[in-house]
């Protein structure tokens, strides 16, 4: 049939309004009947998701209950209240047999996860590992040691889901290599926990494994985007768990929970087998690291995969071996600090953590300089932001797609969707009235050509330079400052991403970075929350007001920061905070 046959054919009927509107009626049910099959579909992944890890979980259980009926004797409580390495001393010496250690955590991690929803799956490996240990000869530096393990980090037979429907269903064949190298060295990766959908949110929430709550506070968010690692710590049924950070994400967590953690220099440790929903990006630098309980566990986290396995199985990891003696050293350090940045005004608590660290360290005979970051606003919104999402946020869209957005990633998800066209006039609206807001969706254009990006790389490594210089002038050893605080309440994390700069700076720069908890939030930080302004005194510094009310109690951190490939003098640096400040956690 010729096309002007059709029209003639076709002709009359678009005269008819009946036959129009039947045609408009029709497509439009035809939409939505498409769109309701393609809900029932994602609803139905999300349901088999949830029943393998409540089979998985049950095997869990069962596995703890018998081993408990066939040992009654076995002293759980002893077993859970020791540091981990006081817990690796008695299981290389034998006095603790790696299977009393193993089913006691996995009892606890079981209560804990009843409580505040931070497991999604039982790596039933981990009995298989268990025996491999009898067998091996040499006790690897974490013999014996349960280990739990962030959702997006492959482990053999399991799936890395990252809180999205489209990774579901992809069961991985290898273990990544950092689960591989903890395996060589004796630990037993036995639990995956929960992370917010897409994990570029440091809320911890998605609609396949729901909300993980806060073990300290429920009110309270976890953190993210290892919250999952974050509360199953705090909660007590993990001694060592392994998370991610390209904003904050362990380091938040660690914070909000107050827990030790600490994001490395980027490429010191491996990153084969872990997915992403940004993969590609490269203008801010992501880090898998550890979080603990205390300093010491992170340190012999760090010297047991700084090892030749790990070498060997990614060349690409620079073969520096951990190095006790910069670890041990009692040597006094030049210390840079700063109170607040100028882009996110600290609450009342960030701050008084800082003044009060400052102060037992000048007292312990350390330096104490002030030191102020350059040009935070343009780090934050160029570099960062702009960095980060170079695409205009089209990765993180298109990883949505065939997915529901959770309630808690809606208002972050909303400005990422919008036409960049779209952003821009909103800017340009916004600028006079809220010039941070105005900037941040600037930045969220992206860079627009490669040309652009590689502009944009260039001026990292600019700023990056310009940091270290003023560094070197100030003759530091490492920096003291701020860490976001204290836990937000629910719902907030996603409405306030760029409340992150206190960390992303250590991403962008690519520096290794720890938190230590410090102190907790008193009823003077509470009264004088009431007064808080921020810089801006718009919605942002609004929200955080209202993000961190209601806290009294919780943990306080500080972040403290070494020069890149320095993770042993960072960790040194973090011990010797960690020490003088037990005083005041303990008269808190």
């Amino acid at each position: 049939m010729t096309q002007e046959r059709l029209w003639q054919i076709l002709d009359p009927l678009w005269a008819d309004p009946r036959i129009l509107s039947a045609l408009f009626c029709g497509s439009a049910a035809a939409i939505v009947l498409l769109k309701r099959l393609g809900h029932r579909r994602i609803q139905q992944k999300m349901e088999e998701a949830r029943r393998a890890r409540d089979l998985a979980l049950e095997r869990m259980e069962k596995a703890a209950r018998r081993f408990k009926q066939e040992n009654p004797d076995t002293q759980t409580a002893h077993i859970l209240s020791l540091t981990m390495v006081e817990l690796a001393e008695k299981l290389k010496e034998g006095s603790l047999s790696p299977e009393s250690v193993l089913y006691s955590y996995m009892g606890k991690a079981l209560e804990v996860n009843r409580e505040v929803n931070c497991v999604i799956d039982f790596i039933h490996g981990c009995e298989d590992q268990l025996q491999k240990l009898k067998k091996q000869k040499e006790k690897g530096l974490l013999y014996g040691i349960p280990v739990s393990i962030k959702d997006h980090i492959d482990c053999k037979g399991h799936i890395s889901s990252g809180g999205l429907v489209k990774f579901l269903g992809q069961v991985k064949e290898e273990d990544s290599v950092i689960v591989q190298v903890l395996k060589s060295q004796g630990a037993i990766p036995f639990v995956k926990t929960n992370i917010p959908q897409t994990m570029i949110n440091y809320d911890c929430s998605n609609l396949i494994f729901g909300q993980t709550l806060n073990p300290l506070n429920h009110q309270k968010t976890s953190g993210g985007s290892s919250g999952g690692e974050g509360a199953l710590i705090a909660g007590g049924g993990s001694l060592l768990g392994i998370g991610s950070d390209v904003a904050g994400s362990i380091r938040l967590p660690s914070s909000f929970c107050g827990l030790c953690g600490l994001k490395p220099t980027g490429f010191r440790i491996s990153k084969l087998g872990v997915i992403s929903p940004i993969t590609g990006m490269s203008s801010v630098i992501g880090m898998l690291g550890p979080m603990a309980r205390d300093v010491d566990s992170l340190a012999l986290c760090m010297k047991a995969l700084l090892c030749e396995e790990m070498f060997r199985l990614d060349p690409t990891v620079p073969p520096i071996p951990f190095n006790e003696e910069v670890y041990t050293s009692s040597k006094p350090l030049r210390i840079g600090y700063y109170e607040e940045d100028g882009y996110f005004q600290p609450s009342p608590s960030m701050k008084r953590a800082v003044q009060q660290t400052r102060k037992l360290l000048q007292e312990a005979g350390h330096t104490i300089i002030p030191f102020e970051p350059p040009k935070i606003n343009y780090m934050v919104d160029e570099l960062f932001t702009r960095g980060i999402f170079s695409d205009g946020a089209a990765h993180l869209v298109d990883s949505c797609k065939g997915d529901i957005v959770d309630p808690n990633l809606k208002s972050q998800f909303n400005t990422y969707r919008l036409p960049a066209f779209v952003k821009r006039i909103l800017a340009i609206i916004l600028k006079p009235i809220y010039p941070r807001i105005a900037r941040d969706l600037s930045a969220l254009c992206g860079v627009g050509s490669a040309k652009n990006l590689w502009d944009q790389h260039a001026a990292v490594a600019v700023y990056r330079t310009e940091f270290i210089a003023k560094w070197r002038k100030q003759k530091l050893d490492v920096i003291l400052c701020p860490v976001l605080g204290p836990a937000f309440n629910h719902g907030y994390a996603g409405k306030l991403f760029a409340a992150t700069s206190y960390t992303n700076l250590y991403n962008v720069l690519n520096f290794p970075a720890g938190v230590v908890p410090v102190s907790t939030v008193t009823r003077a930080d509470e009264e004088e929350l009431k007064h808080y302004q921020g810089y801006y005194g718009d919605p942002w510094d609004k929200r955080l007001k209202e993000a961190v009310e209601g806290a009294v109690g919780l943990p306080v951190a500080v972040q403290c920061v070494a020069l890149p490939w320095q993770e042993e003098l960072c960790l040194r640096f973090m011990k010797e905070v960690e020490n003088l400040s037990r005083g005041i956690r303990r008269n808190a």
